[in-house]
């Protein structure tokens, strides 16, 4: 394995993290390829890319403090790349200058986030006992808009459509849109650094934590063996969810080791990992992936449920970067912070689409795990 070794230093590693407790590192730590990967997918400069990473950063601190001031007036939170800030709603004026003071952009909300997450929490318990029919392509709690959005398939009509529409309409307001069905990103013999599940399908490594790495549930069920980018055997998956969940965790061995490392792909630079605060939504993010490699775009939700055809996925976070067949599993970070997994989405990395991650400080919580940190 020591080809390997001087891989994973070298430029083309495994996808790591770290723990979810340490601080956000300042811009200056930012890997020079990332901020070069935000200005070719976000349409930025370099300098504007340097100061958006920096202002994300400060909205994932000031976020657990912002949404403390609000108390039960808050309405949900988004980091805003105009005012370069995070923006914070509140259904009761009286809290706005205590968001203020913690450092976030109060505006006004007409309902709470506790309330719109509990009008979603309801529709999910509704499709757990009667399953959304395949023409919803997932729904989501979105404070923006203060309602429970329902993504619909482009054309979709029918009963059973109504039927669900109505039983959601009881939960709370809902807001339709139309969206393409979102799939997962596994691929049968073709996914930063691949892994190959039972000798045929392949995913992406996500991130590195002790004793293994982090994935996607739907690559493959507990007990499944697992081999490296070289052939050789790395271990077998410890615990697996999907559907409900999509998240795994694999242990290895063989002389397989963790680096704290996300792979550019020669596209940018290796990004070193030292943390997972969660990235509020508006805030940029990159993902890594063995079949496009390396791509950025903006949170665009998060808590999200979606419908893949083997069943509802909850909890996911949804991003506008693109992503294929193999990406499955591989690492979304934003700055230096580790964010989550590839689960699936819609379209490609040649015309754009959607991907959903689930998030990995969940996973780590769900399987006692601590990230590999640099």
């Amino acid at each position: 394995m020591r080809r390997r070794i001087a891989l994973a230093l070298g430029g083309a590693a495994v996808l790591t993290a770290s723990l979810a407790s340490a601080a956000l590192a300042p811009i200056a730590q930012a890997s020079p390829g990332l901020l070069a990967a935000m200005q070719r997918d976000l349409g930025l400069t370099a300098a504007q890319a340097s100061t958006r990473l920096t202002q994300e950063m400060t909205a994932s601190r000031v976020l657990p403090a912002a949404r403390q001031a609000a108390g039960a007036a808050f309405g949900g939170a988004w980091f805003d790349p105009a005012r370069g800030k995070l923006v914070v709603g509140v259904t009761d004026p009286a809290a706005a200058s205590a968001v203020r003071q913690a450092g976030a952009e109060p505006t006004t909300a007409t309902i709470s986030a506790a309330e719109l997450d509990a009008a979603k929490a309801e529709i999910d318990l509704s499709a757990e006992n009667r399953p959304a029919p395949a023409a919803v392509s997932g729904w989501r709690a979105d404070s923006r808009s203060g309602s429970v959005v329902v993504a619909l398939r482009p054309g979709a009509h029918g009963s059973e459509v109504d039927d669900f529409l109505a039983r959601a309409r009881k939960a709370g307001p809902v807001t339709v849109v139309t969206a393409p069905k979102a799939q997962p990103f596994a691929a049968g013999t073709v996914g930063g650094d691949p892994y190959y599940i039972n000798g045929n399908t392949r995913c992406s490594i996500g991130f590195s934590v002790q004793g293994g790495f982090v994935s996607a549930g739907h690559c493959g069920g507990t007990g499944s063996s697992v081999v490296g980018w070289d052939g050789s055997a790395m271990g077998t998956f410890a615990g697996s969810s999907f559907p409900d969940n999509d998240y795994s965790f694999i242990r290895i061995g063989n002389g397989w080791w963790t680096a704290p490392v996300v792979l550019g792909w020669g596209t940018v630079s290796d990004a070193l990992v030292r943390g997972s605060w969660v990235a509020p939504v508006g805030t940029s993010v990159c993902r890594s992936g063995s079949t496009t490699h390396w791509h950025c775009g903006t949170v665009l939700g998060h808590n999200e449920t979606i419908n893949y055809s083997q069943g509802a996925v909850h909890q996911m976070t949804r991003t506008n970067v693109c992503a294929e067949p193999g990406d499955s599993g591989g690492s979304f970070i934003t700055g230096d912070q580790a964010q989550g997994v590839t689960s699936g989405g819609w379209g490609n990395c040649g015309s754009g689409g959607e991907t959903w991650f689930q998030p990995v400080n969940e996973i780590l919580q769900r399987y006692g795990l601590s990230l590999v940190t640099a």
